[in-house]
């Protein structure tokens, strides 16, 4: 036989032995499989019609899989596969240890929450671990942690169902030294508190947020906050604040925040940007283009969105914050005197340069309801306004909001109707803009029905992708996204998640684009949204065909200056 008839039958018989092994070689295994969906993976491209592999906590494969197999495989043909929700806002602190589940953002895709806005829930000293216990209302808890990282360690044991991250709040170490005093630190007092954030960002926080409204936050100076800032850029944190002023003062309140970004050398962004109190609405054309300036000047300065035209917070806020200086039990005996009372009463009837009058920002005391009340014989008042209790006790609404906050022993959970929709559709489609619930994910049930929350409770997410991409076209699907899962993601710096890519932590949702929709209202705001099918977090199921399976998988998700880092 000629050599080269040798090499044609031996090219021949491999080619068949190949072919034979190719033929035996099972096809690969996968934990879990998602098949056929159209997948958004988070970078604002276009999507496509394809399959997502999970093995463990991450993501394996993504596109055409072939034949891999697993035991568990969905069919989501027809339906949106997108990287996992980020409340940039989350008041889910408390809510999550009364219930893991976090039922009405999980039912929304919200895979990771934020919180730590102003207040983080460490470091504690010992009068702030006695105050956060006096202060508590429904949900009960020993505090049993002392520094921010040993609280989210104590949530992941405690078993949840989303992940979650936190910043520390400015307002934290200034208490944690100097208490509720209106006062500049001591340089002393200034290094005792940087070294607090210090400790914060080394064990995973993800920067400075500060609540500029609220004391003793608002007594910060903004060199303070710049100091503070400064450490927090030393790791690649961020600084994020609620400013000093949403009304009449916007303007120069984002001036202030692009100063401490630019002084720190620190990334800034704004919670819940708006315009508050319908005469000040022309004001946000102007901080937009302020913001805009500076980002084409090198700052990166970014804002996030609840998607209504209210906000919510405590009662309290419609009360000058000299009164609130000491803290809340100090605020009550002021309110109680006669006489302190008057200057009270005349100086929430008197437009400020000195703080955000959130009596007169509504216009009427009509469109002040009052919601969550921590004194139980209060709470046939649920849903009022004060201008309908002012009635029904025959007082003055200023008379009727002390005697109330006295009566309660607390802040009142109230909801403020000061904001146009108009603007929230031009900050939604901002691509600098990402989405927050600005408040406590929670159920239909339990403890959490003893007050009404704000209906973005329930359906701020279900909102973006109902209301302005389906209804509304304010922005395209794979914008939204973009918008809630990858961009907030980049900008906290958080590591390997917001997005659908091979290696990245297996946090995955599958919706209907059809069908989303919130359905809570301010009058019945305990109603889950509906439409999103199926939710992954860290590669377990937590929503199956719409409802929860109970599991709680999340994680503390630490910064990028921790130093647990590998």
């Amino acid at each position: 036989m000629s050599s080269s008839n040798r090499i044609v039958r031996l090219a021949a018989s491999t080619l068949i032995i190949c072919g034979l092994l190719v033929a035996c070689t099972p096809p690969t295994s996968h934990d879990v499989i998602l098949r056929g969906g159209t997948v958004y993976d988070g970078s604002g491209g276009d999507p496509f019609i394809g399959d997502v592999a999970i093995d463990g906590d991450k993501i394996v494969a993504l596109g055409d899989i072939g034949k891999a197999t697993a035991p568990l495989e969905i069919d989501v043909n027809g339906l949106a596969v997108a990287p996992g929700f980020v409340n940039m806002m989350s008041w889910s602190n408390e809510s999550l240890i009364e219930d893991g589940r976090s039922q009405s953002d999980i039912r929304q895709g919200v895979t990771l929450e934020i919180m730590g806005e102003g207040h983080s829930m460490g470091p504690l000293n010992d009068a702030m671990k006695e105050e956060m216990g006096s202060q508590q209302g429904d949900i009960r808890y020993d505090v049993e942690w002392t520094t921010l990282a040993e609280y989210l360690d104590y949530l992941e044991r405690r078993g949840i169902s989303p992940n979650v991250a936190s910043f520390i709040g400015s307002a934290t170490p200034r208490e944690f030294v100097i208490g509720h005093e209106d006062r500049a630190p001591t340089p002393e007092e200034l290094d005792q508190m940087r070294a607090l954030v210090r400790t914060a960002m080394e064990d995973g926080a993800l920067g400075v947020a500060s609540s500029l409204m609220y004391p003793p936050g608002l007594f910060a100076e903004t060199k303070e906050l710049i100091a503070l800032s400064k450490v927090a850029a030393e790791y690649d944190g961020m600084y994020i604040s609620h400013m000093r002023d949403e009304g009449a003062h916007m303007v120069a309140a984002v001036a202030e925040l692009l100063t401490i970004a630019q002084e720190a050398n620190i990334r800034a962004e704004i919670y819940h940007l708006k315009s508050s109190g319908q005469a000040n609405w022309p004001r946000f054309d102007e901080a937009i283009t302020m913001v805009e300036d500076a980002r084409a000047q090198g700052l990166e300065i970014t804002a996030d969105v609840y998607t209504y035209p209210a906000g919510s917070t405590g009662l309290n806020v419609t009360i000058p914050p000299w009164v609130q200086e000491g803290g809340f039990e100090a605020s009550l005996e002021r309110m109680s005197d006669p006489a302190t009372r008057e200057q009270i009463i005349r100086e929430m009837n008197t437009p400020s340069d000195d703080w955000e009058n959130m009596f007169l920002a509504p216009g009427t005391p009509d469109n002040i309801l009052m919601v969550s009340f921590k004194n139980e014989a209060l709470r046939h008042l649920t849903g009022k306004t004060v201008a309908e209790v002012a009635a029904m006790r025959g007082t003055t609404p200023e008379e009727t909001i002390m005697d109330l906050i006295i009566e309660d022993g607390s802040r009142i959970g109230t909801v403020y109707f000061t904001q146009s929709e108009d603007i929230v559709r031009r900050a939604v489609a901002l691509p600098w803009v990402s989405f927050n619930s600005d408040a406590a994910s929670q159920a239909p049930e339990g403890v959490f029905l003893n007050s009404n929350p704000h209906p973005r409770a329930y359906g701020s997410f279900a909102r973006v992708l109902g209301k302005y991409v389906r209804d509304e076209n304010v922005i395209t699907l794979q914008d939204a996204i973009r918008k809630l899962a990858a961009l907030p993601a980049h900008n906290m710096r958080i590591d390997r998640r917001g997005e659908l890519k091979q290696g990245f932590f297996a946090d995955v949702v599958v919706f209907d684009p059809d069908t989303i929709q919130d359905h809570a209202t301010f009058v019945e705001p305990h109603q889950y949204a509906t439409g999103m099918i199926h939710v992954f977090v860290n590669g377990e199921q937590v929503l199956k065909d719409g409802e929860h399976t109970g599991a709680t998988p999340g994680r503390a998700v630490r910064g990028p200056g921790w130093k647990g880092h590998e």
